[in-house]
């Protein structure tokens, strides 16, 4: 009889522990934002490059070409991060 009681402690530790970090995957946040002030920072560098550069002799189709292709992500990255914010905050 004494086995059976501690099978059944042992066994609601055991769910009660399982539930208890499920509850906590479920309160931290996803991956996103916590990399936000990077693709912001990033996102402020290259598009200020980007303005620098475009009044310079050395621009051309090519170079604007690479840098919209380096701003496209992190613009979509801002854009869900300030999506997210925003869902936090409602």
């Amino acid at each position: 009889m004494s086995i059976i009681s501690s099978s059944a402690i042992s066994s609601s530790a055991i769910s009660s522990s399982a539930i208890s970090s499920s509850a906590i995957s479920m309160v931290t946040s996803p991956g996103l934002p916590q990399y936000g002030a990077a693709v912001v920072v990033g996102l402020i560098v290259l598009l200020s490059l980007k303005e620098v550069l475009s009044a310079s002799e050395h621009w051309n189709r090519s170079l604007n070409s690479s840098f919209n292709l380096a701003i496209m992500p992190m613009l979509f990255s801002f854009a869900a991060i300030v999506i997210f914010k925003v869902a936090e905050v409602i």
